[in-house]
């Protein structure tokens, strides 16, 4: 069968190492998965007891609301004026989606279409640049290294381009390098989206896991975003609701709307008892979030104390939940799905290769903070094992 939409989409490469460690496990294989950044931290305690409170009403087992219940929608816009200073209007300026990924490649549906073209980070989350391939736009990559200029660069790529893009993808802190910016870079967007008539879409998904700061800023901070902007909020990660898929657009009411009346086609929103639990986490649980942080945080000085030792010195990160590595002199020949693979296979340790996220991630490898110190300190044991042997012959 022919299936047009997809059949030009590379291999997967998370899925082949996905399927590799699933084989090594099968043989009886002990490998410790630092590759998909899948939270393994319970969600909070009061936000489960809600949920089961919740699912045992049968008035909760119907049909819900597409753009979200209005007390959901309310306690998001509380947070945004708790924590950012940010005025949104619920009824308008914010819309529940099934997790961010579903919320933004139904934006892309509604911001572009064949012939339009997305400027896009390089590397980056592969939704961001697959939501817009899908919708049928041409997705033109902007790098995004340590050290670089990035706004002088989108400018430059923005500049070159022909049609002019319509669309600005971004997300900060960012996922896989890291990278943090300050509300400074957000203001030259906003300056530049306003006078080339451009859309902002930014992905705020790691808000509250930075290290040396309460949150990362806001896009919408910016006086004049909510002309040009529209920002995705996830409970993912702030609240370690990976699984329960809720997520929010806030922001340009234009934007908001346009999204919730193509979600009112196509879905009945999040299972409300999901809903009801996420008003509990967002207007209760506020010191989840630090404490989650603090976790993270334990978890990184682990790691990147044990890879210094082993001779593998990385940047520190200040954000996320994961770090971004360079692969070693020595197996960067490897590219870094072989590097990954060799590392599965002796180290017994499953990362993730940075070819993922696009080819200017070829030379990296990602961790992600999802195992415990105790097994953080496994892998090590196997890093280390792997840096010692050196390279397999060619």
């Amino acid at each position: 069968m022919e299936f047009r939409r997809i059949d030009r989409f590379p291999p997967y490469v998370f899925s082949i190492v996905n399927d590799l460690k699933m084989q090594a496990r099968r043989a009886g294989e002990d490998i410790v998965d630092l590759g998909m950044g899948n939270p393994d931290i319970p969600t909070p305690e009061p936000v489960v007891a809600k949920l089961q409170e919740a699912a045992a009403n049968p008035r909760n087992h119907r049909y819900s609301a597409s753009r979200g219940i209005p007390k959901l929608r309310r306690a998001i816009c509380d947070l945004y004026e708790r924590n950012w200073g940010v005025s949104l209007d619920p009824d308008t300026e914010a819309v529940a989606t099934i997790g961010a990924k579903e919320g933004l490649s139904h934006l892309a549906w509604v911001l572009v279409e064949p012939g339009d073209s997305v400027l896009v980070p390089e590397p980056t989350y592969p939704i961001h640049t697959y939501a817009m391939i899908l919708a049928g736009a041409t997705v033109i990559s902007v790098p995004l290294e340590l050290g670089s200029d990035f706004f002088s660069d989108l400018v430059r790529a923005y500049e070159r381009s022909e049609p002019r893009p319509r669309v600005i993808l971004c997300s900060f802190p960012h996922n896989p390098t890291t990278s943090v910016v300050t509300l400074e870079l957000f203001e030259q967007l906003v300056d530049l989206a306003r006078s080339r008539d451009l859309v902002i879409v930014h992905d705020l998904a790691y808000a509250d896991l930075v290290f040396d700061a309460e949150h990362a800023p806001s896009l919408l901070q910016v006086p004049g975003a909510k002309e040009c902007s529209i920002e995705f909020f996830s409970m993912s990660k702030s609240y370690s609701m990976p699984g329960w898929r809720l997520a929010f657009g806030v922001g340009n009411r234009e934007l908001v709307g346009a999204l919730a009346k193509l979600k009112s086609y196509l879905d009945y929103g999040v299972f409300q008892p999901i809903q009801i639990a996420g008003i509990i986490a967002l207007n209760e649980c506020t010191e989840a979030p630090k404490q989650i942080r603090e976790i993270y945080r334990a978890r990184r000085d682990v790691l990147c104390d044990g890879l210094a030792r082993a001779g593998w010195d990385i940047p520190v990160p200040p954000a996320t939940m994961f770090a971004w590595a360079r692969i070693p002199e020595p197996f960067r020949a490897m590219g870094s799905l072989g590097f990954t693979k060799h590392l599965l296979a002796r180290g017994k340790v499953a990362v993730s290769p940075g070819i993922g996220f696009g080819r200017a991630g070829d030379g990296h490898v990602r961790f992600a903070l999802v195992e415990n110190e105790h097994r953080t300190r496994q892998a090590l044991r196997g890093i280390r094992r792997v840096l010692r042997e050196g390279p397999p012959e060619p």
